[in-house]
């Protein structure tokens, strides 16, 4: 599978800055949760999604069974170990020791990442270590 330029990725997760936090929402300027962020940049740089997302909850100390953000996420782009992320890169963190991974961001530099935050909507910060040992997973958007 070929991947989609990281640069590009990069530039169409920045016009997402400023866009408000609204729960389940991907809306560009409107608002939209971490997911919907992904899902945004998704579709300008890959094309339409490829299946509905069901309805979520917010809870990132959720636990169970299964990596359910992951498993989606591997039915359309290519994993990499997460050490081998490098900007452009889609990061899914397990925000609790036992939890599930529930919160996604994108790597725009080696320390640095995009996502989407209540209160604070999408921002751009540095991906401190507390961050960076949170790393659960790390995709790669494909090339339409």
């Amino acid at each position: 599978m070929n991947c989609a330029d990281p640069a590009f990725v990069i530039a169409t997760a920045h016009s997402w800055l400023g866009t408000p936090y609204h729960d389940q929402a991907s809306l560009r300027g409107v608002g939209c949760d971490c997911l919907g962020l992904a899902r945004g940049v998704w579709r300008e740089v890959v094309g339409d999604e490829p299946f509905p997302i069901p309805p979520y909850s917010r809870d990132w100390g959720e636990t169970g069974p299964r990596e359910v953000l992951a498993e989606g996420a591997r039915r359309m782009m290519p994993e990499i170990m997460p050490s081998a992320a490098n900007p452009g890169a889609l990061l899914l963190f397990r925000m609790a020791p036992r939890a599930i991974a529930k919160h996604v961001g994108i790597l725009t530099a080696p320390d640095r990442f995009i996502h989407a935050y209540e209160r604070l909507g999408v921002v751009e910060e540095v991906l401190t270590p507390i961050w960076a040992r949170k790393i659960a997973f790390a995709f790669l958007f494909p090339r339409d």
